[in-house]
């Protein structure tokens, strides 16, 4: 069969920070698609708000260069950049769907870690060729020998033993930030010896297959992502599997429920580096954008409308993690959000259907309440508060576990937990693991004072366990986790061992109440902040809740006091940020999210409607 050799499709994957999108900024300039002095961001490719405040790829998205190689001739690259944290895995599944080929990326002091091993994972199951990168060769703590046989090993951990010739990879040591790679391996610490990237585009394109094609084939073209624009409405990105695509062409539309109906496309783009440029025509192996089906789904095929042959719908992992997503429900109710029905609500979760094939919502008993289950806390985190900054208040639940039967038993899904940790805090994090049912696989001791720890632990031992994990590690220690699997329940256990302070009435909170309170735990309210019955208001050390009065003020009276008004000295408050009070949750608490505050809040408000659950709990 004929291929476009003018045509390579390639994914860059790897774990969180590891330098993908750095990668694709040097990519770009070298390819010439910004012009000298051009102002152009760094991490150019992270457009959402909430990509560069957290420093990652939520988002999987594509871009185009076009690269001069040495003999003179031209080619195209499309290079999808994917995120690195396992919980928009539903976006490196898209994603590696596009391509042909991978690009690896491993960091040369931090090795392979579990997000490593979940990429990887998905490149070798689709049989894709994989180009190895070790990035940051010039960190004064790179161990690149170390690093690569690390990567060897992770290989033979997850190919069969049919499968060796995936052994036989090709190696390129990069600096991203400094735009050079090279295929001899440097020193530790030191600088590629190419001033350039001109060789890892080399070994793309003598790794990466060109797209093959045959001729007169049927039309099939894959919907793998969406996005909107304000004046051609829903865009549907395609890989062209086979046959030609046309702007003003009449395509079968091959739908997820299996009906197929015949559509006009009224517009055909094609990606030249950050912009979408008008096209007339895509062959196969082209990533285009197609404008004209207003309610098209991720997944569906367009085909020839004389012949239409669908291809597979893409298939994701289960959701792992949920939590209720519904009104806002507290007293406060309505002061700062525009979004406050249970229809507008429920319409924004569907929106978000449309795009996120890991997503799934749910109907609950209430019919102001959704169950959404997604990959993990961060993954529905991520969704929270793109609704908050949308103007919506919600009341949010506390992140649970999603549990499968099988073969008649309970199974939940357990989690690989990579930590690294300075050595006196071994004993610690192990005994904290225990309590949470974790298994420790490995040990690894780099002889640098760190250790590297490897467990398999139920999810819901780690929901809420990153904040203690912080507090006893004094802020050093680092954790990673990744989706393993599922295995039978592992039954009860606590992971939260301190308790509430619980307001116990409305108000406002005064200084002279929080003087006296501050002795009892940790505040997360400071003076002039509004409470109400039933809102947390800070930690208590003790396993039980304590109600308390935040708003108490001081007796006036008409006698002066000889020695004076002592100045009263506050601890500043503990702000949470909200996936720290997601984490903070127990079981019967939930968060009061608006657009400008988060609140943990007890899910029965009143002191007596707790006391009648605790009474009937005992009880049952």
């Amino acid at each position: 069969m004929p291929f476009r050799q003018d045509l390579r499709n390639v994914a860059i994957v790897a774990h969180v920070d590891h330098g993908k999108t750095t990668l694709v900024d040097a990519m770009l300039w070298q390819s010439g698609a910004f012009r000298e002095g051009s102002d152009v961001n760094n991490r150019v490719m992270d457009s959402m708000d909430l990509e560069r405040e957290k420093g990652i790829t939520i988002l999987a998205k594509n871009t185009a260069v076009r690269h001069r190689r040495p003999d003179g001739s031209e080619a195209t690259i499309n290079i999808i950049d994917t995120p690195g944290h396992a919980d928009f895995g539903g976006e490196v599944e898209r994603g590696l769907e596009m391509v042909d080929g991978v690009i690896l990326l491993v960091d040369a002091s931090e090795g392979p870690l579990p997000q490593t091993r979940f990429v990887l994972r998905k490149a070798l199951a689709k049989k894709l060729p994989i180009i190895v990168v070790v990035n940051k060769v010039d960190r004064a703590d790179a161990r690149i020998s170390a690093v690569i046989d690390e990567t060897y090993g992770l290989f033979m951990d997850l190919i069969d033993d049919d499968a060796a010739d995936v052994l036989d990879f090709p190696i390129v040591f990069a600096s991203a930030k400094a735009g050079r790679a090279s295929t001899t391996q440097p020193a530790d610490g030191q600088m590629p010896d190419s001033p350039n990237l001109e060789p890892l585009f080399e070994t793309l394109f003598a790794t990466i297959p060109a797209p093959e094609y045959e001729e007169g084939a049927v039309l099939q073209a894959h919907v793998t992502n969406l996005d909107a624009s304000p004046y051609l409405g829903r865009l549907a990105l395609c890989r062209v599997v086979a046959g030609e695509l046309k702007r003003g062409q009449q395509v079968a539309w091959c739908r997820t429920d299996g009906t197929i109906t015949n559509v006009k496309l009224t517009e055909l783009l094609k990606t030249e580096a950050l912009d979408r440029v008008q096209a007339d025509s895509a062959g196969p192996g082209d990533i285009v954008a197609i404008a004209g089906i207003p309610e098209i789904m991720i997944g569906e095929t367009l085909s020839d409308p004389e012949n239409p042959v669908p291809l597979p719908l893409i298939h994701v992992d289960h959701p792992s993690i949920s939590m209720t997503i519904g009104i806002n429900t507290s007293p406060l109710a309505g002061r700062a959000g525009k979004n406050l029905t249970a229809r507008l609500v429920k319409a924004r979760l569907d929106q978000e259907l449309v795009g996120n094939v890991s997503i799934k919502v749910r109907p609950t008993e209430r019919p102001d309440t959704w169950e959404v289950q997604g990959r993990g806390e961060l993954q529905l985190a991520i969704l929270v508060e793109m609704m908050r900054r949308e103007s919506f208040e919600l009341t949010v639940g506390k992140p649970q576990v999603v549990t499968r039967t099988i073969d008649g038993k309970l199974h939940e899904p357990i989690e690989r937990l990579t930590v690294d940790i300075p050595e006196e805090f071994v004993g610690t994090v192990t005994q904290l693991m225990g309590l949470r049912r974790g298994q420790m696989e490995q040990m690894v001791n780099h002889g640098t004072g760190w250790v590297r720890l490897e467990f398999l632990v139920p999810a819901r031992g780690l929901i809420g366990f990153r904040t203690e994990f912080l507090t006893e590690t004094r802020g050093t220690g680092i954790m990673n986790h990744v989706a393993e699997g599922y295995a039978p329940w592992a039954g009860d256990f606590r992971t939260r061992p301190t308790g509430s302070l619980v307001a116990d009435r409305t108000g406002v909170v005064t200084s002279y109440a929080l003087f006296n309170l501050q002795e009892r735990g940790t505040m997360f309210v400071g003076p002039g902040d509004e409470v109400y019955e039933g809102m947390i208001v800070g930690e208590n050390p003790r396993a039980e809740d304590m109600d308390v009065n935040p708003t108490k003020e001081k007796k006036l009276t008409n006698v002066r006091s000889s020695t004076g008004d002592e100045l009263e000295r506050l601890t500043p408050a503990k702000r949470l940020s909200m996936e720290q009070q997601l984490e903070f949750c127990a079981g019967d608490e939930c968060l009061e999210v608006t657009p400008t505050v988060v609140r943990i809040r007890k899910v029965a408000l009143s002191a007596n409607d707790r006391a009648k659950v605790r009474n009937r709990a005992k009880k049952g």
